[in-house]
């Protein structure tokens, strides 16, 4: 049997350890020999949105018995979205197997439920196979050329593998292994040891340390030393020495007892072990192969506060929510209003009251302010992407000029009327998603800058039946003194429902607008990214700077997160 580590950064960080010598090499498939990842992650994002009917959002691990705080985020997100931590895609360093035992821990009949609904899902994108860094099918030839024996044992499925095994270098590699064992030559996965057992019996060996067992991830480590065999962490996910003893802290008995972040430093401890008088047919010195490249370290990613997976919110007593392009679309009329009202900014004296373009909040506000100067019309960049609202545009052109503002919305109301009167849900589940509101212990209303006239209107033609009877209140931007950004509408509605005003009133809102709105009256935001802005583009809406401190508390994309989020709250 393979000893115990002495488990120190410092005898397993270098590649002087000493070894048992080897006879047979075993290695996990992929995020060791091969990358598949853009397969892998097609078919569990198509797959997590099955878990509610295969019985399994019950079965996700509880957040306080997770392992690490990364699993306590793909827990949490996955708990709420049914999709995969955007840092999991970003960083593309784990195995379904790490996410499956991240979320369900020890629960292997979960495991094995999810393991099947994955296979289903990865014969629509499996043949994407790539090895994992440059140079394997030269380092396992190496190996070969050694007299070693070498072999496979994986959790992939026996159709996937020898798939993958006849596609990857053009089918080389098949002449590079003596056996291979999947999970469905086994009973169970690992970190079962059977896997391992079945690669040594078809090459009738026994599990000793004299195996190398050399994988990726923790869970290989547990399965190496399950079965006996020796160790070997592959860290290709490049993880920092902090990382790899974070995984054994609190289980030293499985941590591996090596660590490469290459093959070139496989090719270091076969050449150690020869050294120390291990027998090989041949001298490593002279056959090994030239070094390549170990694979680099992916850019680094830190979830915005805003991220659903980091932020702590207050379970909701009220949810408020904007009008147009939050519930509704009202965008084409919008625009077009917009577009007749700006040639009369010059006789209103409003275009020597916009924003100095040097002080605007990004270049891209500074652009509309050049062209609405210059031309009265609106930036075509801003109509074909039909993303901001009449308040944002006029947010931007006036900046803290409350008066210009109040006269633009004005003129605006003027044109306005010539258009109104197509609305449609901003998506299609929005009734539903207000109907389920209805049926929970939370109050319902709607705080828009539309004034009264236009949103009684629209409230009663939307989907020809209305959605009057859905709201308990509603505040319009002729109903306070003041409308959004300042908070006075919210306050209104506070008052309205007989709650206090505090975070456990939710404003859903799409825009900078809301958001300024919500934190100034102290209420959550959850900025609603109907328009799909990007992370850099979030990051410089909401910078966070003393001229611009105001961030929301959680983004979502769609309303479908966003009910899953309340659900998640309301537990």
């Amino acid at each position: 049997m393979a000893s115990t580590p002495t488990y120190t950064s410092r005898c397993i960080m270098k590649n002087k350890t000493m070894l048992p010598a080897p006879k047979v090499l075993l290695f996990d498939w992929h995020g060791t020999l091969v990358d598949t990842l853009d397969a892998m992650f097609e078919a569990m994002e198509e797959m997590l949105p099955l878990l509610e009917d295969l019985d399994l959002v019950k079965q996700l691990l509880p957040e306080k018995q997770c392992r690490t705080q990364d699993d306590v985020k793909l827990v949490r997100y996955i708990r709420i979205f049914r999709r995969l931590h955007p840092k999991i895609l970003a960083e593309r360093r784990v195995s379904r197997t790490d996410i499956f035992n991240a979320i369900f821990g020890k629960n292997t009949a979960a495991k094995a439920i999810a393991h099947k609904a994955y296979n289903e899902c990865y014969r629509n994108y499996f043949g994407k196979v790539h090895p994992f860094q440059e140079g394997v099918g030269d380092y396992l030839n190496t190996v070969k050329k050694l007299g070693l024996k070498t072999g496979i044992a994986t959790n992939r499925s026996r159709e996937f593998l020898d798939h993958e095994l006849q596609i990857v270098d053009d089918g080389e590699w098949i002449n590079y292994f003596d056996t291979s064992a999947c999970a469905d030559d086994v009973s169970d996965y690992k970190p079962d040891p059977e896997v391992i057992n079945a690669a040594l019996a078809a090459i009738n060996r026994m599990p000793t340390e004299k195996t190398w067992y050399i994988g990726d991830s923790y869970l290989d480590m547990v399965t190496a030393h399950n079965a006996g065999v020796t160790a070997i962490f592959y860290n290709g996910a490049c993880w920092d020495n902090q990382y790899i003893e974070q995984l054994f802290e609190h289980d030293k008995h499985n941590a591996p007892h090596a660590v490469i972040n290459s093959f070139d430093e496989l090719m270091d401890l076969l050449e150690n072990a020869q050294a120390s008088g291990a027998t090989f047919s041949n001298n490593i010195s002279d056959i090994r192969p030239q070094k390549f490249p170990a694979p680099k370290h992916p850019p680094h990613r830190i979830e915005p506060d805003w991220h659903p997976s980091v932020a702590e919110i207050t379970p909701p007593k009220a949810i408020l929510f904007d009008w147009h392009a939050t519930l509704v679309d009202t965008l084409d009329a919008m625009y077009h209003a917009v577009d007749d009202m700006l040639p009369e900014m010059r006789d209103k004296g409003l275009l020597d009251r916009m924003v100095d373009p040097s002080e605007s909040k990004s270049p891209e506000d500074a652009r509309l302010v050049e062209y609405v100067q210059s031309y009265s019309q609106l930036h075509p960049k801003v109509k074909t992407d039909r993303k901001i609202s009449r308040t944002d545009i006029f947010e931007v052109l006036f900046g803290d000029d409350q008066d210009a503002k109040q006269i633009a919305h004005k003129i605006f109301n003027v044109h306005y009327r010539n258009h109104y009167g197509v609305v449609l849900p901003f998506e299609p589940q929005v009734r539903s998603l207000l109907v389920g509101l209805r049926a929970l212990p939370v109050k319902v209303g709607v705080i828009t800058n539309r004034d009264r006239e236009f949103l009684e209107h629209e409230i009663a033609a939307v989907e020809k039946t209305g959605w009057t009877e859905l709201f308990d209140t509603d505040i319009c931007g002729d109903d306070t003194e003041r409308r959004k950004p300042h908070p006075d509408q919210l306050y209104k509605a506070a008052e309205v429902l007989g709650l206090e005003v505090g975070p456990d009133i939710w404003y859903v809102g799409d825009s900078t607008t809301d958001t300024i709105a919500a934190k100034r009256a102290g209420m959550t935001n959850v900025f609603f990214n109907g328009a799909q802005w990007d992370l850099p583009w979030l990051d410089r809406i909401f910078p966070g700077t003393e001229k611009h401190p105001h961030k929301p508390d959680v983004v979502v994309n769609d309303f479908s997160e966003f009910w899953a989020l309340v659900l998640a709250c309301l537990k």
